[in-house]
């Protein structure tokens, strides 16, 4: 006997250690991995190797950070991040976890950062038979009439098994009699409950007293048992049982129904009469605490009332068997099972949780791009649970659902831009189809980051800036700004200009800028009558990697100083100084022309316009000198008394702020007619080599600005035919040429034209503010303004 005791212990141990041990991955459906292990298993023990089933590289888990999600208490199950293997992190009790439920799973989430991955599991816990079968008493005591006929039932309570499934209570056994046999009615849901039928009358005078015994056993290998005693007192007479008006009793109640609402009416009718006759009704031995807490039964009406508050998510369905007993001294009962249904109503709002969340996202993340995770839950049933999950708002954001019905991705639907908007709030709703609907939301927040996606773009395109000749080296002349819409590296500028080797970019090598603001300083100074206008470029680039730049052009006009004095061209003496002698007959006229006095100035506009002065004359009655031209003229006829030679000084003054001059002295004699003619026939040989000279000189000058003028104009028509530029400058010979040399130049600035002339303006001519007197407006050609001398 010993020996088999030992060889079933043994048996058993190896059974468990098998179940332990025997770990199945039943499914791997939409991304979930299943495992079951029995419970009670020692801590430490392995339940299946997740890294290999999902096909996951060990070598990445510690560095992604592999974990288990399982709320704010401590899992049951642990994961190496080593290995990947899934480890029973604390002993697991299936019936405290699970209570009776048939199938107990423990679903667990294991998430992967960098990329984001959510892992879904799902561990069965395997009921082990560690429970006996009990009884709610030891001992139960029935006292039945000796008039009971055969047939009659006794309900007994059942015996209650802490396991489920094949290892709760599965039969039960009556100790040999004559007068009872057992009935077991089965209920689902791992419920039996005897009943003692009567099989024999009973007589009292035979025996007062029947004792059995009733043993409960579950499906256990080997089983496990309990027993009651049953102690059967037999009564005398009341021979008539009470009887339900119903067969059975079904109703739908509401949840959250109120305290006293009236769940049904049961009714039971006895055909004794007196106390044998009298109703009483007294919830069945069979009915546990739970329901006794929610109903109140009326033992006088029948009428079955809330008492307690009534959950749908708590329990969906009731059974309560209602006794009808008489009030003989000896009563007879009936028991009735009055099934009460819970209607669901709509009184959970969903529930939004954000399993994983990237606060901040690049901006050039593809559409797509998975941002955060969301889960929802409602524990109503039916319509109620169903959740819909929707965002508050049109944002470049959408919903999508996951493998998971209760899972969503929140991924980006279109390119981002942070220059345009740097951060989202994030309103997701969860709304169930109930009636009426509940819904919650929850609002998160998401960042993008810079990338280096804005090239630096300068306040103006192109640049046009004036200034004046004669420059300081090495101060400022002008600046250059540029903005890059990204932010911080990627936004901080530096500036460099573009450098050509020769040609008309030859000036930017004279040119320096500050490569963090922008200043460009000139390294020599510039002069006008050498240099009137140059281009350059300058390059602005952000530190950005890679790093982004842009380019802009500088238009430079050089304007005009009054640094150059008049120089005298006739007369001129043979030592060079600005002397001369004309000899006059003395029979002239009135206004016979003596000589023309002729000069120069390098400068433009009203530094180069010349004045004609007389500084000294001899005689002011005889002479006149016209202002502009510098002709020198007689005002009258010569007397005999008048002196035979007269010295005149011409003071020669241009027009600038601060003027500068020059002077020139003729010595005028006057002769006998006959001696001007001997004398001019000398002179005029000398004469004509002079103008021979001068005229040559003035052929060559007037041949380059002519030259000159016509390449503008043909520069000028095919800039304005290709719009490549606004800017145009040329040269300009004053077409009255009256013996004194300047210059004008042309421009154009949007829908102006500027020229900078020479002693002579044109009618309508209007002088431009701010120039120093040295620009004139001129008016469009285009439109009958004027002629523009």
């Amino acid at each position: 006997m010993e020996q088999r005791l030992h060889q079933t212990r043994g048996e058993r141990t190896r059974w468990v250690v098998y179940i332990v041990v025997l770990v199945t991955v039943l499914s791997k459906a939409s991304g979930q991995i299943r495992y079951s292990i029995s419970e009670e298993v020692t801590e430490g023990t392995v339940v299946g190797n997740i890294a290999k089933d999902l096909g996951l590289e060990r070598t990445t888990l510690k560095e992604r950070g592999y974990r288990i999600v399982y709320g704010t208490t401590e899992p049951p199950f642990r994961v190496s991040q080593d290995n990947g293997i899934l480890y029973v992190n604390r002993k697991i009790d299936r019936e405290e976890v699970c209570d009776r439920s048939k199938v107990c799973v423990i679903d667990l989430k294991t998430v992967l950062e960098n990329p984001l991955e959510v892992h879904y599991v799902a561990v069965e816990i395997l009921d082990v038979n560690d429970h006996a079968p009990s009884f709610p008493e030891n001992e139960k005591i029935l006292e039945i009439s000796e008039s009971a006929l055969p047939g009659a039932r006794f309900q007994l309570q059942a015996a209650r098994d802490a396991d489920s499934g094949s290892f709760s209570v599965q039969q039960y056994k009556l100790s040999h009699n004559e007068h009872f046999r057992l009935e077991v009615k089965d209920r689902g849901e791992d419920r039996k409950t005897p009943s003692l039928v009567l099989q024999k009358p009973l007589d009292r005078e035979s025996a007062k007293t029947h004792v059995l015994l009733l043993t409960a056993i579950d499906g256990g290998k080997p089983p496990r048992s309990g027993n009651m005693t049953i102690i059967v007192n037999v009564l005398d007479v009341n021979d008539n049982n009470p009887i339900f008006t119903q067969e059975s009793y079904t109703v739908h109640l509401k949840e959250n129904s109120p305290l006293g609402t009236t769940v049904i009416l049961v009714n039971a009718t006895d055909l004794d009469e007196g106390p044998n006759g009298e109703v009483v009704y007294s919830f069945g031995n069979d009915v546990d605490a739970r329901a006794r807490s929610r109903f109140d039964l009326n033992s006088v009406t029948g009428v079955i009332t809330v008492a307690g508050e009534i959950d749908f998510e708590e329990c969906s369905r009731y059974e309560i068997d209602v006794q009808a007993s008489d009030k003989a001294i000896h009563p007879l009962s009936t028991d009735k099972s009055v099934v009460i249904h819970i209607v669901d109503v709509n009184d959970n709002a969903p529930e939004i949780e954000v399993t994983s969340f990237s606060h901040a996202i690049p901006e050039d993340s593809k559409p797509g791009t998975t941002v955060a995770l969301i889960s929802v839950k409602d524990l109503d049933s039916g319509l109620n649970g169903k959740v819909i999950c929707y965002l508050s708002q049109d944002l470049p954001f959408t919903l999508t659902p996951s493998l998971q019905s209760s899972m969503y991705s929140l991924v980006t639907k279109v390119l981002l831009d942070r220059e345009q908007q740097a951060q989202y709030d994030v309103t997701i709703i969860g709304k169930d189809a109930g009636e009426p609907s509940l819904s919650s939301d929850k609002t998160i927040q998401i960042d993008l980051s810079d990338v280096n996606d804005n090239s630096p773009v300068f306040s103006q395109n192109p640049y046009t800036f004036y200034i004046t000749e004669n420059n300081n080296p090495g101060a400022s002349i002008l600046s250059v700004t540029a903005r890059d819409d990204d932010e911080g590296s990627n936004s901080l500028i530096s500036y460099h200009i573009l450098r050509y080797r020769g040609g008309e970019h030859s000036l930017a090598s004279f040119l320096n800028v500050n490569s963090e603001n922008g200043h460009i300083t000139a390294l020599k100074s510039f002069d006008f009558e050498t240099v009137k206008t140059f281009q350059f470029q300058v390059v602005a680039t952000d530190s950005g990697t890679p790093s982004l730049s842009s380019n802009v052009t500088v238009n430079v006009f050089i304007l005009d100083q009054n640094d150059n004095a008049p120089v005298i061209l006739y007369p001129v003496s043979s030592n060079g100084s600005a002397e001369g002698v004309e000899e006059i007959p003395r029979n002239v006229n009135a206004g016979h022309l003596v000589t023309k006095v002729r000069a120069y100035d390098a400068d433009i506009g009203y530094n180069g316009w010349l004045l004609f002065s007389l500084q000294e004359v001899t005689e002011h009655s005889l002479f006149t000198l016209d202002r502009y031209t510098g002709q020198i003229r007689t005002l009258r006829s010569f007397t005999e008394t008048d002196e035979a030679e007269h010295k005149l000084v011409i003071l020669v003054k241009d027009n600038g702020n601060v003027s500068l001059s020059a002077t020139a002295t003729v010595i005028v004699k006057v002769v006998e007619p006959k001696e001007a003619f001997a004398a001019s026939d000398v002179k005029s040989a000398t004469k004509d080599d002079e103008e021979n000279n001068v005229t040559f000189y003035l052929m060559i000058t007037l041949g380059s600005v002519s030259a000159l003028f016509l390449i503008s104009i043909i520069v000028l028509i095919a800039m304005q035919c290709s719009k490549s530029t606004d800017y145009t400058s040329k040269y300009l010979q004053e077409t009255n040429y009256d013996g004194t040399l300047c210059h004008s130049i042309q421009y154009r600035s949007g829908d102006k034209r500027y020229m900078l002339v020479g002693p002579r303006m044109s009618i309508g001519s209007t002088i431009v503010p701010g120039s120093h007197a040295n620009t004139l407006v001129l008016p469009d050609r285009r439109r009958p303004s004027g002629e523009i001398v």
